[in-house]
């Protein structure tokens, strides 16, 4: 899982290089033709690897129930979000994938909630967890780069 984590952090690495090089105005701006904006993508990934990884194992996420509700799969943007949301989420970006290697090694991933995704592929394990999420998170870069183009 830690060849895992690392596809994640890279791609991690890609989304917090672009939030840096927009603006405010330009992360909450949702283009014509599109649902979301950068920073609800950005948001959303975060949201996910914690649904898919901890909530699956039945164990505590490392973010709060609002950030959930906003970001979660089948929500869309509804607001902007201020500079200081824009901050937690950069931080998020890294500080969930540390607990996250922190957890590995302690082992606490121990049982799973089998989960078919939209996708129809079914995860059964943790491990299937962190590739799905790596697919998804790929998915999203893809929209983002997309939704960049349209500003």
């Amino acid at each position: 899982m830690k060849d895992q984590l690392e596809i994640t952090r890279t791609n991690r690495r890609l989304l917090a290089k672009l939030m840096d090089n927009y603006s405010l105005e330009d992360l909450n701006k949702v283009p014509e033709g599109f649902n979301n904006n950068l920073i609800w993508n950005i948001a959303h990934v975060i949201v996910t690897q914690q649904l898919l990884v901890y909530k699956l194992s039945g164990l505590s996420l490392v973010i709060d129930d609002e950030m959930v509700s906003l970001y979660m799969k089948g929500t869309k943007t509804e607001r902007n979000a201020s500079q200081e949301e824009v901050n937690v989420v950069k931080e998020l970006l890294f500080s969930t994938l540390d607990k996250t290697e922190e957890d590995i090694n302690a082992g606490i991933f121990k049982e799973y909630k089998e989960y078919p995704t939209s996708t129809g592929f079914v995860l059964k394990s943790v491990k299937d967890a962190f590739s799905f999420n790596n697919f998804h998170e790929g998915i999203h870069l893809g929209y983002i780069l997309a939704l960049k183009k349209s500003l």
